[in-house]
């Protein structure tokens, strides 16, 4: 373990945006992560996993701890499901794959979801119908106050679309060291109706899908819309996708007809942000080296000189554009720091 001094994170986030950690080391074990917590000669720490969901607009005046922890094991497993503990470092959808090629279902849909396991209960991810939420046991956590180990349940995370405790409440009080997922053995339930999944499958010739087939027509589908981040900067979607009252969608259906929708609950509705984004005219908008996406209105982009303040100044005047056409406002699904 060695603490080095100003070092450019542009290698450790997705956007690709160069600023600098005044102090950065990397740790590889739950002891190494303990031993810098310890240290007293650096008041502020900074954590980052896998780069994959922030939006950093200066520089990090503190020690930034690199969460480089390794590791997949099977922690129980009968005739129907499995139990499998995955440490917080290890990428997300090499996840995935690894549970595909065992044979183990319910991550499917999630593939090619970029970032780390041990961000992924943060922001609780999910696309095409499913969440990290439907999977999740629990995890374990250290307190960085206290450096104490704890496991928290699903019932104790507090998950909701693209939220939990730990955005939210306890925001900065826990370190996610590793995740515990059940997951099927057989008898795999898919769900192929939610986004073009069905049309995708059809595409390709299969009528009895199986979980690795989802899995292929989830990654066609996001790679025909969204950019590669080792080819252009960006951190998936940057916006969540709105969810409004009846009463509002009513309004919205006579001014805009076309309006696409996802029913949530008998009083609420779901609308694309992309779809918003796209309709207000700034899908492809390229503003010199950064911009909207040209297939995916949902997605900003560093075409490669960007600063985060130019991102972050798009994705406002993103914001107050939507509100002032459909009255709605816009949250961010990516943490700005």
């Amino acid at each position: 373990m060695r603490i080095q001094e100003n070092i450019s994170l542009k290698p450790f986030n997705t956007f690709g945006i160069d600023v600098e950690a005044r102090y950065f080391v990397s740790v590889t074990s739950i002891e190494e992560l303990k031993e810098v917590l310890r240290l007293k000669d650096y008041s502020q720490k900074f954590f980052l996993g896998g780069g994959s969901n922030m939006l950093l607009t200066n520089n990090i005046n503190a020690l930034v701890i690199h969460l480089n922890l390794k590791g997949i094991s099977i922690l129980s497993e009968n005739d129907d499901n499995v139990v499998i503990r995955a440490s917080a470092g290890e990428n997300w959808h090499h996840f995935v794959i690894w549970c595909l090629n065992h044979d183990f279902g319910g991550l499917e849909n999630l593939s090619l979801i970029p970032g780390n396991v041990g961000t992924a209960p943060i922001q609780n991810i999910g696309a095409y119908g499913v969440e990290l939420k439907d999977t999740f046991v629990e995890c374990e956590v250290i307190d960085i106050n206290t450096f104490e180990t704890k496991t928290i349940t699903k019932q104790e995370s507090g998950f909701g679309y693209r939220d939990s405790i730990f955005k939210g409440k306890d925001k900065g009080r826990y370190i996610i060291t590793n995740v515990t997922f059940e997951l099927s053995k057989k008898d795999h339930k898919l769900h192929v109706s939610y986004g073009a999944i069905s049309d995708e499958l059809k595409k390709m010739k299969i009528s009895n899908a199986t979980i690795q087939n989802v899995s292929n027509a989830v990654i066609s589908i996001r790679q025909s819309k969204l950019p590669d981040p080792k080819e252009i900067g960006n951190s998936g979607s940057f916006f969540k996708n709105p969810v409004i009252s009846n009463k509002q969608f009513k309004i919205l259906v006579d001014l805009f007809p076309e309006i696409p929708s996802y029913e949530v609950s008998d009083t609420q509705i779901k609308i694309p942000a992309g779809w918003l984004i796209e309709k207000a005219g700034f899908k492809g908008k390229r503003l010199g080296s950064y911009g909207v996406h040209e297939k995916q209105a949902l997605v900003l982009v560093n075409y490669g000189t960007a600063e985060g303040k130019d991102i972050l100044n798009l994705a406002e005047l993103i914001k107050v554009t939507i509100h002032r056409i459909f009255g709605i406002s816009l949250e961010t699904e990516v943490n700005i720091f």
